[in-house]
């Protein structure tokens, strides 16, 4: 095993933005993840690490008018307990009860899920399909950058070397609907062969979609839209015909990969199969 790397704790979020102007570090929150690539099982290991653990000023939910924000340092356990969550975003609760064991909840984190990048972050598809921004900063100030925008290729993100995830927010609409999925090996404790997040408003009157979101994750080297899928579910409402026309349209739009969890050819049928659920299940059917 390498040599564990010399780890900087700063005491304040401007301590760290220095830090991290002054030399490349890999930034460390809950820790879940960064102990395999220490010891060099996922990509190189990290020359330097940044521990941001202490700092308070990454933490907190709550609402800003009609956005609900989560400083980075939010972990997957807060998300579960939060009562404001649970009333404005119960999918993202759904996504963070699927990750690890409890260990793994209660110190795992919502920026290290967004920074890490994996296709298989469960959280992401979530995030995807509600518009969700990443506010970043460093030295520099802050930015914000649209989660679409975000994940750039595989385990790469917009963000500079000098800058840190520090909050997410996601815009509270008018009769927005979510729901989430995922599929593993097993119920629990399993990395995600698909993961998919459903986003729809409903008209008041005649119940058709609008503003459909279909996000998924584990089917490309990023998570991804499917806006092609999202094309037939908008304007249709939730049948048993628009579940067919909708399965078929993802399982031709997606280009999944055959990897050491599963095949393209099960991914392909499992999403399909997965929407086709969600839409019945939204119908009422």
């Amino acid at each position: 095993m390498p040599a564990e790397p010399p780890i900087e704790v700063p005491r304040s979020l401007a301590e760290a933005f220095a830090i991290l102007a002054a030399a490349p570090h890999r930034p460390v929150a809950g820790g879940t993840d960064v102990l395999v690539q220490i010891a060099g099982e996922l990509g190189p290991p990290p020359e330097r690490v940044i521990d941001l653990w202490r700092l308070d000023e990454l933490r907190g939910i709550g609402l800003e008018g009609d956005t609900l924000a989560l400083g980075a340092l939010t972990t997957y356990t807060e998300i579960r307990r939060s009562a404001v969550c649970l009333e404005h975003l119960p999918a993202l609760v759904d996504a963070a009860a699927t990750i690890g064991a409890a260990q793994i909840q209660n110190r795992g984190t919502l920026g290290g899920n967004i920074a890490n990048a994996s296709p298989a972050g469960d959280s992401l598809p979530v995030l995807l399909a509600m518009d969700a921004e990443i506010v970043v900063g460093g030295v520099r100030g802050e930015q914000t950058i649209p989660a679409r925008d975000f994940w750039v290729a595989y385990r790469r993100t917009a963000l500079q070397p000098d800058e840190l995830v520090l909050r997410v927010r996601i815009p509270l609409v008018a009769r927005r609907e979510i729901r989430f999925r995922k599929v593993g090996t097993r119920r629990a404790q399993a990395i995600s062969k698909v993961v998919m997040a459903l986003a729809w408003r409903s008209s008041p009157g005649d119940g058709g979609w609008s503003d459909v979101r279909v996000a998924l994750g584990s089917v490309a080297a990023t998570p991804i839209r499917a806006t092609a899928t999202e094309a037939v579910l908008d304007g249709a409402a939730p049948t048993a015909e628009t579940a067919e026309r909708a399965a078929a349209t993802l399982a031709a739009e997606i280009q999944p990969i055959d990897d050491v969890r599963s095949t393209a050819d099960y991914r392909r049928v499992v999403a399909a199969r997965v929407l086709h659920r969600l839409v019945r299940d939204a119908g009422g059917w």
